[in-house]
Parts: structure tokens; C-alpha cells; sequence
């Protein structure tokens, strides 16, 4: 039996090593596009992290810890982080932790001792289960395990795993709490009739006007987020509405990266009403900066962005106020995008970031844009208490 080891990351050698470990499982692996090791650091990094830091009502900061498990020979061979959000952790039945940036070598009980060590740890923190693999931050970054199609590159920030890490996380007792649903629609799909005749019918409406976001300053889209994003979701449970500033940091994010002719509004009197906002897809240009935007990567990004290398969107939201749901905004956004981006041969395809199962409201949008949901990721939870009934990720009804 091969003699193994769990070595706590502590210091640098040992950030750089668990940092590095990728390059060796998928050095075969030509699909694989690594993370940028900035985006990465990030996650760990109290300066960075907001959830590492005392909450401004002075609840408590989040908690993360990471290992490496090494080989008789001294030899990374997998690797593993666990955290604790403080927003999240006790809004469960149970407090629930979470586990990512899983990777490991094809072998059960390296797998075990990686997941022993990250339940242990979430264990003596008063967490009752936990989620992987996940990230201590947004659902959008480093989050879920792919278990459909293994053929084609990720998106950017969407992980990327062997076919064989499904059988080393369900052998271990983890379940299927939600899966994540990524749709693919393809620019050589028309928009359907029906959408047509909407976008015809709001085009000569004086009440509508529909534009993107060329000449708008960043204070103007932030603006006009916030104000579908509020009125969009006003009936969903928990939301809360969105500040200004927030909205203002979200688009801050995006601008070095945005293009502006892929965020699409459509205003009635004025007011924004139903958004669609994509971004070029990075990975098409992080695919030749080796996980590193150091100063060659900056300058290799600022290459291929610049000489068209990117072909497709990401569609990063899609909303649409309540008074005007089901009304045909989504199918009118789509037009426009085909007749002002496709059309022009700006880009070939739109990637919609994914869509949990447990909303079949967005997912059915989805389906009637034309759109197929061509890559499935996982979010899986483990109990501890293993008499424990499991449950999925509830439903989310339609109020």
C-alpha cells in the first residue's frame, strides 16, 4: 500500500506547489485551459477576499484552509482546499462547509485522504456537511464538477476535471445536490418568427427603445444593471436589492474586458427594462497565457484581443423587470444581438453561464431561445452524519 502524506499549506513552497499541481494531471490533456494562478490567489487572500475579513455588522470572517497530499517519494499527487462562508454556512437544515479545487491522481484512496482531511477540518469548525466542489466566493468562479462533456475547453472560470473524478467523489458519498446547466446557442440558429415579431413590435413603439451600451459611461450601465437586476428578481426568495456601489464594482470588473456592443438593454419611457449582457469569451485568449497573466500573458491578452481572436460571447446575465416577464423581452434582446453582432460577424456563438436545475423557469428561457445545453457540472454534498436522509437543492417555484 503506497505510503502517503497530507502536508498543510503553510508557507510558499508549499502554496507554490499546490498552486502548480495541475500542469501533472493534465499535462496530457489539450482541452485543458488552467485557471489564471491570480484569480486563484485570490480566493486565499485576506487583502482580497472580503469574506476572509469580520463582517461590517461584526459577524464573523470566513474560514479556509488548503493541503496537498504527497506520495512516499515526496511527489504532489493531489491537492485540496476547505472553507467556511459565513454567508452561507447556516442557511441549511445543517451548517454546511464547502470543499474545491480538488484535484487528484486516479486512485480512490488518495481521494479519501484528501476528502478525510477537508470533512475533519469543516468537522471541527461545527459544519455538519459539505458541498464541493465549490469556491469561497460567487457561483460563477471555480465552482461544480464537469460530468458532461469532457470534448471541448471550458469558459472561462468554469472548472474543467478528468471524467474519473465523478467515480472518485460519488465512491466517497457524495450525492448530486444541484446540477449546473450550461447552454450553448449557435449563431447559424435564426432567431425563431415569434421573436421577430416582438422586436419588430417593440421597434415601432415609441414607449421602447432598445440600444447597447457604446457611449455609456460606466456609472450609466452600472445604472441601468441595477435597476433591471431589481426589479428583476424582486420576487425571489432571500434577494435583496442591489446598491449602487455594488453594481458599480460589478461593472468596474468587467470593463477591462467588456465589449460594450454585448450589453443590451431595452428602456420603456426611459426606464431599463430587460437586459442582456455578454463578454468575450476569455479562455480563447487565456488558452495562450499558460495560467499566468504576468506581464508576457498581459501583453499576449492584449494581442489577441485586439486582433479578433475571440469569437465567442459569454451571456453573463439575462433579465427582465417583473411587470414585463413573459412578454417576449428575451426573445427581442436576441434579435437585436443577431441583427447588430451576428449579422456583422463580431461573433460566431453565445455561451450562457449555467443555470442550476433547480430553476426550471430560467432553463425552459433557455430551451425557447433556441439555446441546448451542451455541458453539465455538478454540485455535490456530503452529510457526515451518513444516517442522514439526503435532499436535493429545493425547487424554485414561480410566485
Amino acid at each position: 500500500m503506497m505510503a502517503m502524506k497530507i502536508v498543510p499549506v503553510t508557507d510558499q513552497r508549499t502554496t507554490d506547489v499546490w498552486m502548480r499541481l495541475p500542469w501533472s494531471i493534465y499535462k496530457d490533456d489539450k482541452n485543458w485551459i488552467p485557471h489564471l494562478k491570480q484569480d486563484v490567489a485570490k480566493v486565499f487572500d485576506p487583502e482580497k477576499n472580503k469574506l476572509l475579513k469580520p463582517g461590517a455588522d461584526g459577524g464573523p470572517s470566513g474560514k479556509v484552509m488548503r493541503w496537498i497530499l504527497e506520495d512516499e517519494r515526496g511527489v504532489a499527487i493531489g491537492r485540496i482546499a476547505a472553507f467556511v462562508n459565513p454567508k452561507t454556512a447556516y442557511t441549511d437544515k445543517q451548517p454546511t462547509g464547502g470543499m474545491g479545487f480538488f484535484e487528484c491522481i486516479n486512485d480512490q484512496q488518495a481521494a479519501n485522504q484528501l476528502l478525510d482531511t477537508a470533512r475533519d477540518w469543516l468537522k471541527g469548525l461545527g459544519m455538519e456537511a459539505m458541498d464541493g466542489p465549490v469556491n469561497l466566493g460567487d457561483r460563477n468562479m471555480f465552482w461544480g464538477l464537469l460530468i458532461k462533456n469532457f470534448t471541448s475547453p471550458p469558459i472561462y472560470g468554469t472548472n474543467y476535471n478528468p471524467p474519473y473524478y465523478k467515480d472518485l467523489l460519488e465512491h466517497y458519498g457524495f450525492q448530486i445536490y444541484f446540477n449546473q446547466l450550461f447552454f450553448l446557442r449557435s449563431a447559424t440558429i435564426p432567431a425563431q418568427p415569434i421573436f421577430h415579431r416582438k422586436f419588430n413590435q417593440l421597434a415601432s413603439d415609441p414607449g421602447f427603445r432598445m440600444h447597447d451600451a457604446r457611449g455609456r459611461s460606466v456609472e450609466q450601465i452600472a445604472d441601468d444593471f441595477r435597476t433591471v437586476y431589481n426589479d428583476a428578481w424582486v420576487d425571489h426568495e432571500n434577494h435583496k436589492p442591489m446598491e449602487a456601489s455594488a453594481a458599480l464594482k460589478i461593472v468596474k470588473a468587467m470593463k477591462p474586458v467588456m465589449d460594450p456592443r454585448l450589453i443590451i438593454f431595452i428602456r420603456h419611457h426611459e426606464r431599463p427594462v430587460a437586459m442582456y449582457i455578454s463578454l468575450p469569451e476569455l479562455n480563447e485568449i487565456f488558452k495562450h497565457v499558460n495560467g499566468d497573466l504576468n506581464w508576457l500573458g498581459k501583453l499576449k491578452f492584449l494581442w489577441y484581443k485586439h486582433t479578433g481572436a475571440v469569437k465567442t460571447m459569454t451571456g453573463i446575465v439575462f433579465g427582465v423587470a417583473k411587470e414585463f416577464q413573459g412578454k417576449g423581452m428575451e426573445g427581442a434582446l436576441i434579435v437585436y444581438a443577431e441583427k447588430h453582432i451576428v449579422d456583422k460577424k463580431l461573433y460566431r456563438d453565445t455561451v450562457l453561464t449555467w443555470i442550476g436545475d433547480f430553476n426550471p423557469r430560467m432553463v425552459k428561457v433557455c430551451e425557447n431561445l433556441g439555446a441546448e445545453n451542451y455541458r453539465t457540472l455538478a454540485t455535490y454534498r456530503y452529510l457526515f452524519d451518513r444516517t442522514k436522509p439526503f435532499e436535493r437543492h429545493p425547487i424554485i417555484e414561480k410566485k
